[in-house]
């Protein structure tokens, strides 16, 4: 028997209930930016931009990036505390790839951050295959006196979606990585993006037991949508891609779900598009709220949990 009992009501284990518990209090995110490139964009060893990014590199803050962290911190954390409610807060370092900037300055910016009291701990959003034996030391090192979270953009096991999207490494490469992260003591999580043209019902399951063997302590979900300027964008518009309909990425959700330990802490269900002037499709996507209870609804319509059908 599943205890669900720290679930909030919601039929999977959301993240908010880990910090709720680790910190004694509701805790947010301030999303941070002070990288300004990633091997992809730069072209490192032939790579190329991934299909799906655009060009903020996912930054919740585009307009802010460029400005002093402490700038940033400051306006952000306004932002966020009046939305959410909240006094307590971790910086998350999340556009671009965090680690592919000098050493120097990500510990200026892990100290900027920890500067202020109501700073609880340290996110670094980065890819599993840019990790320095240096960086690992320094997560180690800020480890041992404040929360430091890990999220690596995984985003798929599957080599050939990994070449597709143009991603840059191999899913075993990706394994590598959140290996030697979770050596370090830090805490690890991944992203994986769900609607991908060859994705099928046992790509979705074989996911969710490789997650279940991983050292990784949660998950965070995005629906594969297109943005205005990217790669995918031109292959929406010749007939090449074409997006998950609500329904069907709901559908790929509550399937993982079931099969996900009910220890994995999961961050959210799908991707926001904030930026709708920036979105090409699905329209679903703008919706944060009507997206969230239609995947909700799809779940519990299949009497679906977190862990139904999880096997030690």
């Amino acid at each position: 028997m599943i205890d669900q009992s720290n679930w909030a009501g919601k039929p999977y284990f959301p993240i908010s209930q880990v910090y709720k518990a680790r910190f004694g209090s509701k805790v947010v995110k301030i999303p941070v930016s002070i990288a300004d490139n990633c091997p992809n964009r730069a072209g490192l060893k032939g790579m190329q931009t991934c299909i799906f990014c655009d060009e903020h590199g996912s930054f919740a803050y585009p307009e802010s990036q460029g400005d002093a962290i402490r700038e940033q911190i400051e306006n952000h954390r306004a932002k966020v505390a009046a939305r959410f409610n909240a006094s307590k807060f971790l910086v998350y370092f999340q556009a671009y790839t965090t680690t592919f900037t000098g050493l120097s300055r990500l510990k200026e910016g892990f100290d900027v951050a920890l500067s202020y009291p109501d700073v609880a701990g340290l996110v670094v959003g980065t890819r599993p295959d840019t990790l320095s034996d240096a960086v690992l030391r320094t997560w180690k090192e800020y480890a041992e006196k404040t929360f430091v979270g890990i999220e690596l953009g995984v985003q798929s096991f599957d080599d050939d979606q990994l070449i597709w999207m143009r991603r840059g490494h191999t899913a075993a490469q990706a394994i590598k990585g959140i290996e030697r992260v979770a050596a370090t003591g830090v805490d690890v999580g991944i992203h994986l993006i769900f609607g991908w043209p060859t994705e099928n019902e046992k790509q979705i399951v074989e996911t969710a037991l490789l997650c279940n063997q991983l050292p990784i302590s949660n998950v965070k979900l995005h629906n594969l949508h297109v943005l205005k300027n990217t790669p995918l964008e031109q292959m929406y518009a010749d007939g090449k891609f074409e997006p998950a309909d609500l329904d069907l990425y709901s559908s790929r959700v509550a399937l993982f779900l079931e099969h996900l330990s009910p220890k994995i802490a999961v961050h959210r269900l799908a991707a926001l598009s904030s930026r709708w002037d920036e979105l090409i499709a699905p329209a679903w996507t703008r919706h944060k709220m009507k997206s969230y209870q239609g995947i909700i609804d799809r779940i519990n319509d299949r009497g679906a949990y977190q862990g139904r059908l999880f096997k030690t």
